[in-house]
C-alpha cells in the first residue's frame, strides 16, 4: 500500500518538507513559507489583486491589534471566535487597561473605522481588501491547511441596500471559484453554508469547497452577506436620497494560504509535489546529461533555450550543478517543477531534446527547432489536464447513491476495511440542526455546502427520512 493511502498525513508533511517549502518556528503552529512556497503565494496573490481591482476593489490596510470591548459589540462574533483568540495583555513592562486580540478577522475593526468614513450615500459603495495575517490558536495543526498564524486576503464592502450587497457577495464567490480552477486546477462545489456552518456573525456564508486526494474537504474560500448586524453593532449610518439615517449592508469575504496545502493534496503523487504550472516558482528545468561538461556546446545550447524561454515570460531554471542527472531528476519531480528538458550529445548530434511534464510517465522527443512552442503547449495542456484528472477523481469519489444514514455507516465501514477513500455524500437534509449533529457525531461528516446545481436532488433527510428541505454534500473536513 502507497504512503499516500495508508497515510495521507505524514505523506503531506514529508512531501512539504522534502520539497523545502517551509520551516516549523519555536512558536507552536506557526510556519516560516520558504522561498518556494511563498512566490506560489504571490502568484495566487496577483491573480486575485488582478481580478479585485478589475471589480472596483482598493487595498488598504487595518491595526492587527483590535480591543476586546469591539468583539463584545456583536455577541454571535465573539462566541464564535473566543476559544481561537490569542490576547496580548502586557506592553512595555506594564498591564494594558484593555485586552488586546491579535486579529482573527477584521470585522470589528473595520466596522469601527466605517462608522467614522460613511455618512452619506455618496460614500457608498466602500470596495475594500487587505492583504495581511490572521491568528487563530488552533488545538490541532497542519501546515498551510490550519495554522496557528496564516496569510490571507479578506475584503470588506458597505452597500446602501441588500440588493447591491448580495450581488458583491455572490460576485467575489464566483470570483474565488474562477480563480481557484483555472489558476490552480482544482474543481469546487460552490453553495451555501448551513447556519452551523456559518461564519459567526453573518445572515448567510457561501463557500467553494474541494476534495483532496484523500477524500477529505477544504473550505477553499468563504464569502458572507453580513445584512446590517455589524452596522448596527458599529453604528455605520448613512444619510440616504431621501434625507433619512439608515444602517449600511455590509459583506466580507477570504481566501488563504491553505490554498497552497490544497494544491499539494490535490495534485501531489508518490514523487512529491505536482504543480499547476501557471502557479509553479520553477516552471521549466533545463537539465545536461551525459558527458556534458566534455562539450561545450551542450550548455550553449541549454544556455539559448534558457534564453528563450525567459523572453517567453516562461520561469525557467538550467540546473548545471556537479549531482548526478538522476539525482536531479528525482529532485526536481520532488518539488513538482512542470515540465524538464533533457539535453546530452547524442541529443544534440540528432539536434532534437527529451521533454517531460511531471505528471505524465513517458518523456518525448522534441526538435530543438521548435523546443520553445513545444514547451509553451505543454505547459498550457498541463494546466488543463491536471483540472481534468482533478475531476475525475473528485467525480469517482462523490456518491450520490446513499440515501441513509445506516446506509452511510455502512459505507463507511466498508471503506475502512477495503482501504478505499470514504469521498463525500450527496445527501438530503430536513433543515434541522439536531439532524445535522447526529450524523456529524456519528460519522464525523459534516455538512459543506448546499450546492447551487447539485448533480442531483435527494428528496429525503439522511438522518431523519422526513422530507429534505436542501441538497448537502456532507464529508470529513480538514
Amino acid at each position: 500500500m502507497s504512503q499516500m493511502t495508508n497515510n495521507f498525513s505524514k505523506w503531506y508533511i514529508d512531501t512539504i518538507q522534502k520539497a523545502d517549502l517551509i520551516d516549523y518556528t519555536p512558536v507552536r503552529g506557526c510556519i516560516a513559507f520558504k522561498p518556494d512556497s511563498y512566490e506560489i503565494w504571490e502568484h495566487i496573490q496577483a491573480e486575485m489583486d488582478k481580478r479585485f481591482k478589475e471589480t472596483g476593489h482598493r487595498n488598504a490596510y487595518f491595526p492587527m491589534l483590535i480591543p476586546e470591548s469591539f468583539f463584545q459589540k456583536e455577541k454571535d462574533h465573539i462566541e464564535g471566535f473566543s476559544p481561537e483568540l490569542p490576547w496580548v495583555t502586557e506592553a512595555a513592562g506594564e498591564e494594558l487597561e484593555e485586552r488586546l486580540a491579535l486579529r482573527p478577522t477584521s470585522e470589528t475593526m473595520i466596522g469601527h473605522l466605517y462608522s467614522n468614513w460613511i455618512k452619506s450615500y455618496r460614500d457608498l459603495p466602500v470596495l475594500i481588501n487587505q492583504w495581511a495575517n490572521v491568528f487563530r490558536w488552533e488545538k490541532k495543526t497542519l501546515p498551510f491547511i490550519r495554522t496557528s498564524e496564516f496569510l490571507w486576503q479578506e475584503g470588506h464592502t458597505a452597500h446602501v441596500d441588500e440588493e447591491e450587497a448580495r450581488k458583491e457577495t455572490m460576485q467575489m464567490l464566483s470570483i474565488y471559484k474562477e480563480v481557484v480552477e483555472g489558476l490552480l486546477a482544482i474543481p469546487v462545489y460552490d453553495g451555501q453554508k448551513t447556519p452551523s456552518e456559518r461564519f459567526a456573525g453573518a445572515v448567510d456564508t457561501f463557500s467553494i469547497e474541494a476534495m483532496m486526494k484523500d477524500g477529505k474537504a477544504v473550505q477553499a474560500g468563504t464569502s458572507h452577506y453580513l445584512g446590517t448586524k455589524f452596522a448596527e453593532a458599529f453604528d455605520i449610518k448613512y444619510l440616504n436620497k431621501e434625507n433619512k439615517h439608515t444602517y449600511v449592508h455590509t459583506t466580507s469575504w477570504g481566501t488563504s494560504t491553505r490554498l497552497i496545502g490544497s494544491v499539494i493534496m490535490v495534485h501531489g503523487d508518490e514523487k512529491g509535489l505536482v504543480l499547476p504550472p501557471q502557479i509553479a516558482p520553477t516552471q521549466v528545468v533545463l537539465i545536461p546529461v551525459g558527458p556534458w561538461k566534455k562539450n561545450p556546446a551542450i550548455v550553449e545550447k541549454l544556455d539559448e533555450i534558457f534564453a528563450a524561454l525567459k523572453a517567453k515570460g516562461i520561469r525557467v531554471h538550467l540546473d548545471d550543478s556537479d549531482q548526478s542527472p538522476g539525482y536531479k531528476f528525482n529532485e526536481w519531480e520532488l518539488k513538482g517543477v512542470p515540465v524538464r528538458i533533457e539535453l546530452g550529445p547524442r541529443d544534440l548530434e540528432n539536434q532534437q531534446a527529451l521533454m517531460k511534464a511531471r505528471d505524465e510517465d513517458e518523456k518525448v522527443s522534441v526538435s530543438l527547432d521548435a523546443v520553445i512552442e513545444h514547451v509553451e503547449k505543454e505547459l498550457e495542456m498541463m494546466q488543463t489536464r491536471l483540472l481534468e484528472k482533478a475531476k475525475a477523481f473528485r467525480t469517482e469519489n462523490s456518491h450520490t447513491h446513499i440515501e441513509t444514514l445506516d446506509e452511510l455507516t455502512t459505507h463507511l465501514e466498508k471503506s475502512k476495511e477495503q482501504e478505499t477513500i470514504p469521498g463525500w455524500v450527496l445527501a438530503g437534509w430536513c433543515g434541522d440542526d439536531a439532524c445535522e449533529e447526529t450524523i456529524k457525531e456519528k460519522t464525523k461528516f459534516t455538512t459543506r455546502n448546499i450546492p447551487f446545481n447539485p448533480p442531483t436532488t435527494k428528496h429525503k433527510c439522511l438522518n431523519c427520512g422526513k422530507e429534505a428541505k436542501h441538497t448537502v454534500w456532507f464529508a470529513r473536513a480538514y
